[in-house]
């Protein structure tokens, strides 16, 4: 039950600061579910990238339980990497989509970042990771 409640209070915290994580604007409500996220894949690699320039990448995800999943946020450890996702319910056994880009401007060298995406599955926050090698044009 405490584990419910903890929860609860993680996903309403999270629904409340939106700002900036991508989604669609606007209050989420999120209960908990029986359901579980499964990415085809939880890092990818851009190799080298010239500096300047945006890339970006879809990490694919299925609903793998039989409650609705909800995706209440996605969090970056830097301002440079912007997750894009929707956040419509994704239906049991349906897949979904979340595009991460990567600005590469005023970066060099070996780059790696972390997005946190928090739903309402059975583990409430899955860790996504991108990498690129950023080569300076000078």
């Amino acid at each position: 039950m405490n584990r419910v409640l903890l929860f609860l209070v993680l996903v309403l915290a999270l629904a409340g600061c939106r700002g900036g994580s991508g989604g669609e604007e606007g209050a989420v409500t999120i209960v908990s579910a029986n359901t579980d996220i499964v990415f085809s894949e939880y890092e990818h690699d851009f190799g080298p990238v010239a500096a300047g320039e945006k890339v970006s990448y879809t990490f694919t995800f299925e609903n793998k339980g039989p409650d609705d999943l909800i995706i209440a946020s996605a969090n970056t450890t830097c301002g440079c990497t912007v997750p894009r996702f929707d956040s419509r319910p994704v239906k049991a056994g349906e897949k979904g989509n979340l595009e991460v880009v990567f600005d590469t401007s005023g970066r060099q060298g070996k780059q790696s970042k972390t997005v946190s995406v928090h739903s309402n599955a059975k583990v409430p926050v899955v860790l996504l990771k991108i990498t690129a090698d950023v080569i300076s044009s000078k």
